[in-house]
């Protein structure tokens, strides 16, 4: 079976060619920048998993293990699902769940009733603050990242 990019460079010179995804979008005429928030974009879901450990899940939030343990008896919307061995597994659900407690307790420095009420009284509120707050980081370390590339190039 002939690929495209086979019938676009001639023989020999295939160890050449870009990888697939930048060769795409030389065909296409894109330029470098658009090329690496387009890949960046489509690489997000690759570390996508069903369930993570106490131990990645504390890693993601910089925080101990035991906190999480301890934000599970404070907050009852907190319930990983655990393993016959009481192994704890989170989903993303879960994940989602801790960065709005997070968010209030960490971040705005509310005690854990105060947060306990937000979250009980304006759920939607509370989650739509963390996701406001998630896409603004992303889009500060998007810009960071931009701003490094073109001091490079001047």
């Amino acid at each position: 079976m002939m690929h495209f990019a086979d019938s676009h460079f001639p023989a020999g010179s295939m160890e050449n060619r870009p990888s697939d995804g930048a060769f795409l979008f030389q065909i296409f005429g894109f330029n470098d920048i658009t090329l690496y928030l387009c890949m960046t974009m489509l690489n997000k879901d690759k570390n996508h998993k069903l369930y993570y450990s106490i131990k990645e899940v504390a890693e993601m939030f910089d925080v101990n293990e035991s906190l999480l343990r301890y934000w599970e008896t404070e907050f009852p919307h907190l319930k990983p699902k655990t393993g016959g061995n009481k192994v704890r597994q989170y989903t993303e659900k879960d994940i989602e769940q801790i960065k709005l407690i997070y968010n209030l307790v960490k971040v705005r420095g509310f005690k854990l009733a105060a947060a306990r009420k937000v979250l009980n009284a304006n759920r939607d509120g509370a989650d739509k603050n963390a996701k406001i707050m998630d896409k603004l980081l992303a889009v500060r370390e998007e810009l960071q990242l931009l701003k490094k590339q073109l001091d490079g190039i001047v």
